[in-house]
């Protein structure tokens, strides 16, 4: 259970500052003054300064931390007890062979946790003694940022980085605005406009801020970057004047100041309690789950090592019952010995048991492990197909340790803007009721040069449209918040050069208007500026039009339209009003709807961003209504958002329709290819963004996330005002389960293709309602549950309007659900950061947002397509190797140590080890590490551009499927198979033996020297050539290093033996292996046993492979007999769909089955299924040459269908 010690911090502090009755506010005294005497009275709230700590340890704590963390593994702590056993009692084995493997593995991991944290103090360091420039005393004052504290005034100046959370008081503008760009927070990297105090914008330098007498009332510090609730108070004669505060007065740290000169604001939030900090998450240290199975195979070995070792000593006190038996003379006890009490004899039998039997738990795995991961991180960054040319990068891995787990992945988070798209809007067309306008193509009826060949839809307008065409431009011109930025620069950046003299150019807080305005002006109509109120437009006759704008309805997400009220130069007022089409369609009275309609329409499916346009001639008598209504709501204290949307709601009416435009967000290269591929391989993929609904849904469509016959869910804040939250997600339950028949569908279920298609959208405010625990009611408690349910029937997610640390909460909820699957985030932006370092692996993209993303990841990629090949290649190869490096690690140390204990019954159960010391030490460190070593480095099972060009391959690895019991126990029987047949067929070779003349023994059948150490060493023999042979052939992918390796490592055996049983070694105090292997060897018997025994171990192995391969063939092993017979170039001559597996076979032996060979249902078309199941059942036997060929021709005729009905898994090259 998991204490959460940031709520205990909290709760001591308050009670250390006597708030025993706390409120759920905080009051803030503007630059430290206190109120006149009179007034209520405030307590002075003490609150932390602005250091920020992501840091994990400090230079105190960090042994002993790190040593905690460290032995909380099972296998570190298993090995630190046996190393105390050794030095602790005399064993049979030295205690150099646990502790040395030991210190290395801690050693090496504490200086790769200490560097990465050492990184971390460096940038924390850099961040809090950052220059910040404070108002004291009417004068500025320099300070270090960690020093800011709650109250202190500070001055900012343009492209400097806010460095707490900030109430804006004045600006260098006269309107009181200020321009900032949030691009590290919620990934947006357009300017928002924010305003100052009503009251306190005037005041423009230090003297004049520092006589600004005033408190700030406002909430506790919340993670929401989109909510704000407070009021100011300004004491003017000892009267306060209140103010209201919200989100739009409110500067948070890490947003950057853009395109205003300086501004004066207060400190309100600092340090820990900033909203960035409060949506930080903290590192923690990520297992995969190949490293839960491998601990959870050490608790099993861990029990048979104890079982084993319990049987020995039961039965060595047995044996020794009998007196004739007990203490011989070559055993020398000592009277000590003699006289301990026999449970403290027997334990100590036990730990000598245990010790000597240790070898089972491979502590060489471990180390092995550590350098798989290490050396295999490298052919990801050496991956020349994942380096970009554009940025000059290529990808980068900070944490080695989750290699594996990119091939287990099943569900994707990935951010939208900048991760899928480019974050570059582009004016496509906009459509005049009913005729399309393509900027330099067709305008104004005529095609223009350099168009020929598009596809448009258009007619010449009668004379009667022209008006109403200008008045369309117009209203884009004028229904907008963009600003004109007349400098050289911005962002660093130059624009707008033309001819080497600076030109005008725009930004705003949303790149659609940006897009919009300048695609006005390719059209003829060209927005100037905004001068005292006046909107000036250059129209196509290069006159200039004034209007004055009167009134701004801003947008927002829940109305989804904004509006302007403007008069013209001739005194007309107009109503301009853009927005979502399904926000204006329902308030329009006239226009050409059904055509405007029919084109946004065909936009939407397109994937472009659709808005409609629409305006109302007002009288003055209506504009006065206007202006009452609005100057109601803005005062309101109470409820003032509410009387807001209703007064818009009023005005915003009887429309006329003008027309519609669209724009497109460009789609990184390759997006909508790479989701199909996430799709096909059975992985789940939502979209996790801060933006709003339409422009992500728009997105959504164009990146092939959702189909054109994709039935959407809305799960929305409008929805859940119309019905309570309850009803909705109800509603929604019904909607997809009744399509399944309460069935649950996930991404490898196969169900028909003919079910609908369900995608669902979420924003962030109702998923705070879902999340919310509720007390009232038991059934609504439930909702996290219904919400789950609904996800797992949708075959994609779209959270919209989404905060850094909602993001997390959702990647969190869903490794929580009751399936736990393998998590991936991707993003490019801070805001990403949460769910980067939430989910099982966590991948930033090298984007325009800085470099946050990519610090906290644990691989980096420059573009989005590379996920393809992370996951499908490099993950799917990793998944390959590691599982079968701890499947053969087991293996080889069962075949190793099982006859040691064998050998116990036929020694007394006296501890005598089988194999020389030499053997024991060295068995997994020289003579079987470097070929397993090797094989987990380089081992392609399947070839590289098979696995690219049928992602479904990787559902054959889902689930972790090869670390599954059934396949453990299966390599546990064979290694105890193996160890018998060594172990007795070497005994039964010594079965008769007689004495020589010089007293020496010799077996009769073989003329050998007979030993116990001859013995051992003709069964470690045996067993280092069959655990070899099993590794080779296990190897798919030969190279010269492979048969280097592993023929090396056998001859390195042999030299190594003839040499330390060849030399009377000076520095050993026994000769016991002198001349051993050279005798043993010089017997011809011997060699043919020798061979006899390794054959017999391995054969039960293959003849269950053939037969297996043969009966029940998987989709990888049927395409690596057809990649043998094409010599490696079976994507060239075949279908790769030709060698799934039909969807029914073999799901009784293997289990898989459906789960694994399962069509997509998304994807594919029923009449394609029809006939890959005619093929399958007229051909079912893929392990001959002809059929192939057969088939390889035979889908020539098809090719056209699949290019026309899309192409599914069945299909995919």
């Amino acid at each position: 259970m998991g204490v959460d010690f940031s709520t205990l911090r909290t709760l001591i502090s308050r009670y250390c500052v006597g708030e025993e009755n706390w409120v759920d506010s905080r009051t803030i005294f503007i630059g430290h003054k206190e109120p006149p005497p009179g007034t209520e009275a405030f307590i002075q709230q003490r609150f932390p300064d602005n250091r920020i700590v992501s840091s994990k340890y400090t230079f105190l704590n960090f042994v002993p931390k790190n040593m905690f963390e460290q032995f909380r593994r099972v296998a570190n702590f298993y090995f630190l007890i046996i190393f105390l056993v050794q030095l602790i009692i005399d064993t049979p084995t030295s205690p150099i062979t646990s502790g040395l493997p030991l210190f290395f593995v801690i050693t090496v991991t504490a200086i790769k946790q200490g560097y990465e944290d050492w990184l971390r103090h460096k940038a924390d360091n850099a961040i809090n003694q950052c220059p910040v420039h404070v108002v004291e005393n009417g004068k500025v004052v320099g300070k270090q940022s960690r020093k800011l504290r709650v109250g202190d005034v500070i001055l900012m100046k343009e492209n400097e980085t806010f460095p707490c959370d900030l109430i804006l008081l004045s600006t260098s503008r006269d309107d009181g605005t200020c321009y900032v760009t949030t691009a590290s927070l919620d990934g947006e990297s357009s300017h928002k406009t924010y305003y100052a105090v009503q009251d306190t914008k005037a005041y423009n330098t230090e003297e004049e801020v520092d006589t600004i007498h005033a408190t700030i009332e406002c909430e506790q510090p919340q993670p929401d970057l989109y909510k704000f609730v407070g009021r100011i108070n300004i004491y003017m004669d000892n009267e306060p004047v209140a103010r209201p505060l919200g989100a739009e007065n409110l500067l948070l740290r890490g947003a950057t100041l853009k395109n205003t000169a300086h501004i004066y604001a207060v400190a309100i939030y600092t340090g820990m309690e900033t909203k960035m900090a409060l949506n930080y998450q903290s590192k923690t240290q990520k297992r995969s789950a190949v490293e839960k199975s491998m601990n959870a195979y050490l608790v099993v070995y861990l029990c048979i090592l104890i079982g084993k070792a319990l049987i020995n000593t039961v039965l060595k006190y047995a044996w020794q019952a009998d007196p004739n038996r007990d203490e011989p003379w070559y055993n020398d006890r000592t009277e000590a010995e003699r006289g301990r009490h026999i449970v403290i004899r027997a334990f100590t039998d036990f730990l000598a048991f245990m010790v000597l039997f240790n070898y089972i738990i491979p502590v060489s795995m471990y180390v092995t492990v550590e350098m798989q991961k290490f050396l295999g991180s490298y052919f990801i960054m050496w991956d020349d197909e994942m380096f970009d040319k554009e940025l000059g990068e290529r990808a980068v891995v900070n944490t080695s340790d989750l290699n594996e787990e990119l091939g287990q992945v099943e569900y994707v988070f990935t951010d939208k803007t900048g991760t899928l798209t480019e974050n570059n809007m582009e004016f496509i067309e906009c459509c005049v009721d009913g005729h399309v306008y393509v900027p330099h193509a067709i305008c104004n009826g005529q095609v223009m040069p350099g168009a020929t060949g598009m596809d448009m839809i258009d007619t010449s307008p009668g004379p009667g449209a022209r008006e109403h065409e200008e008045l369309f431009f117009r209203a884009l011109c004028l229904c907008h918040t963009v600003q004109v930025k007349e400098e050289e620069t911005v962002d660093g950046i130059k624009h707008g050069i033309h001819q080497g003299k600076s030109t005008s150019f725009y930004i705003s807080s949303s790149p659609d208007e940006v897009a919009l305005v300048e695609g006005m002006k390719r059209l003829g109509f060209t927005y100037l500026r905004l001068k005292d109120s006046h909107m000036e437009i250059l129209n196509r006759e290069d006159e200039i039009e004034k209007f004055e704008l009167l009134e701004v309805l801003t947008f927002d997400s829940v109305r989804r339209r904004m509006s302007v009220i403007v008069r013209s130069s001739s005194g007309e007022l107009y109503l301009f009003c853009k927005g979502a089409d399904s926000a204006i369609f329902p308030r329009v009275i006239s226009g050409k709807v059904d055509q405007v309609r029919a084109r946004v329409e065909h936009n939407a499916v397109e994937g472009l961003r659709t808005l409609c346009v629409a305006y109302r001639p007002l009288s003055p008598e209506q504009y006065q209504e206007v202006c009452h209504l609005l100057n109601g709501a803005k005062l309101a204290l109470q409820d003032r958002d509410k009387r807001l949307a209703e007064a818009y709601d009023n005005i915003e009416k009887d429309l006329i329709l003008l027309g519609a435009t669209a724009v497109e967000d460009r789609l990184q290269e390759k997006a909508a290819d790479t989701i199909e591929s996430l799709h096909k391989a059975g992985m789940k993929v939502w979209v996790l963004t801060g933006d709003k609904m339409e422009t992500a849904a728009a997105t959504c469509y164009a990146s092939k996330l959702f189909r054109r016959n994709t039935q959407i869910l809305e799960l929305t804040t409008k929805r859940t005002e119309e019905q309570s939250l309850h009803d909705v997600l109800f509603d929604l339950s019904r909607t997809v389960l009744r399509q399944h028949g309460g069935m649950i569908r996930d991404t490898f279920s196969s169900l028909s293709g003919d079910c609908t298609d369900y995608g669902l959208i979420i924003d962030g405010a109702t998923l705070s309602a879902v999340m919310r625990p509720t007390q009232e009611d038991s059934i609504s408690g439930n909702y996290k549950e219904i919400f789950l349910e609904i996800c797992r029937n949708c075959s994609a997610v779209l959270c919209c309007r989404m905060a850094p640390l909602q993001k997390a909460q959702i990647v969190k909820l869903i490794k929580a659900s009751k399936e736990h699957p393998i998590t991936l985030a991707i993003g490019d932006g801070a805001n990403d950061v949460s769910m980067i370092l939430e989910a099982h692996v966590g991948i930033g993209i090298m984007g325009k947002e800085g470099r946050q993303a990519v610090r906290n990841s644990d691989y980096a990629i420059p573009k989005f397509k590379h996920l393809k090949k992370i996951l499908l290649v490099h993950g799917h190869y990793y998944y390959i190797r590691i599982s079968e490096l701890v499947q053969y690690f087991f293996y080889k140390n069962v075949c190793f140590i099982f006859p040691q204990f064998l050998y116990q019954f036929f020694c007394g159960f006296s501890q005598q080890p089988l194999y020389d010391t030499a053997y024991l030490t060295l068995y997994n460190i020289s003579f079987t590490s470097l070929p397993i070593l090797l094989y987990s480095l380089i081992e392609q099972h399947i070839n590289m551009d098979i696995l690219k060009k049928d992602p479904s391959l990787y559902r054959d690895i889902a689930k972790n499927s090869l670390l599954r019991w059934p396949i453990f126990l299966y390599w546990t029987i064979l290694g105890v198979y193996d160890a018998i047949v060594m172990f007795f067929g070497a005994y039964f070779l010594f079965d008769n033996t007689t004495f020589t003349s010089n007293g020496q023994l010799m077996t009769t059948n073989t003329q050998m020297m007979f030993g116990n150490w001859t013995f051992g060493t003709l069964v470690f023999t045996v067993l280092v050539f069959t655990v070899t042979f099993k590794l080779v052939l296990d190897t798919h992918y030969w190279t010269w290093i492979n048969h280097f390796v592993i023929w090396g490592s056998l001859i390195f055996f042999v030299v190594f033996s003839l040499l330390w049983g060849g030399i009377i070694w000076p520095f050993l105090n026994y000769q016991r292996m002198y001349y051993v292997f050279m005798q043993m060897l010089s017997s011809g018997p011997a060699w043919l046993s020798i061979i006899l025994l390794i054959t017999a171990s391995l054969l039960p192995d293959v003849v269950k492979k053939v037969i297996w391969r043969a009966l029940w063939p998987t989709t990888t092993e049927r395409i690596q007999n057809a990649d043998k017979l094409y010599k490696g170039q079976l994507s060239e001559f075949t279908p790769l769909a030709s060698l799934h597996a039909p969807s029914k076979a073999g799901s009784h032996r293997r289990g898989s089955g459906n789960e694994r060979n399962a069509p997509n249902p998304r994807r594919s078309e029923p009449f394609t299924k029809k006939i890959m199941f005619t093929r399958w059942q007229r051909t079912p036997d893929y392990s001959t040459f002809t059929p192939l060929l057969r088939f390889a021709d035979g889908s020539r005729q098809s090719k056209q269908g699949h290019a026309y009905t899309g192409a599914g898994p069945e299909t995919s090259v």
